[in-house]
């Protein structure tokens, strides 16, 4: 199938390693021009040495980088047509053990980079007639997981301004989703100690791994995509229960 990505640009967060990085690879192999963004950077600049891609470090969670990056791609390459908004997972823990720093410093990692990510690249979009915005949230937007409360809490407003978002631009050729991973083979996983109970309770009996993930998000950040928006798509293996 083309996907019809050949003449895109694309900017994709958390690309140094893991989720981010597999997106940057997939969209970089259907011939997107591919910036990826990320906080440390001599592994952001082995990623876009590896892909051909420009390196735009950067903390998407510090107000002010996202619009940043965003205008320093298109400045770069004349135009903006994806952005995949990917600023990886706050840390673990419980009610108990969650204050107001983390609190705030995790509204600023997971939803507000993303809100600030799209508020920059729409007038981009706008000008170009065509554009896509994918966020990637998590499973704990539909289902919450035990001992993570800020992707719990946080997740879930992701969708929500994205399925907002994507009402109000739709009639600009601007598509709106998220892509909802479910346990996949990445350092994050190490962090939150994933083990063999976990992976018991995913219906495929396995972790998924990055490549599978990174091609759905091609998918909805395609042309052959054009007629999704607001939608929201799992890909965990089967591991999340609701009906919708």
């Amino acid at each position: 199938m083309n996907l019809g990505l050949e003449a895109r640009v694309a900017l994709v967060g958390g690309a140094s390693r893991g989720l981010g990085r597999g997106v940057a690879e997939e969209l970089a192999a259907e011939g997107a021009s591919v910036a990826v963004c990320a906080r440390e950077s001599v592994s952001l600049d082995a990623t876009a040495n590896a892909l051909g891609a420009l390196a735009l470090p950067a903390d998407l969670s510090v107000g002010g980088e996202p619009a940043r990056v965003v205008n320093a791609c298109a400045e770069h390459f004349g135009r903006l047509d994806i952005v995949v908004a990917n600023a990886g997972g706050p840390p673990a823990g419980g009610f108990a053990s969650v204050g107001p720093a983390e609190w705030r410093d995790a509204t600023a990692l997971v939803f507000t980079s993303a809100v600030e990510l799209a508020t920059a690249a729409v007038p981009h979009m706008r000008r170009g007639g065509w554009g896509r915005i994918l966020f990637v949230t998590s499973i704990t937007a539909r289902q919450p997981v035990d001992n993570l409360l800020l992707s719990n809490a946080l997740r879930p407003a992701v969708l929500g301004f994205a399925h907002s978002l994507a009402r109000e631009v739709a009639r600009d050729g601007i598509t709106v989703n998220a892509i909802l991973p479910g346990y996949t083979r990445t350092e994050r996983m190490v962090e939150l100690g994933v083990g063999d109970e976990t992976v018991a309770e995913i219906p495929a009996g396995r972790l998924g791994e990055p490549r599978e993930l990174a091609a759905a998000a091609a998918f909805l950040v395609s042309e052959r995509a054009s007629y999704i928006t607001g939608a929201a798509l799992p890909v965990d293996g089967g591991w999340l229960r609701g009906m919708f």
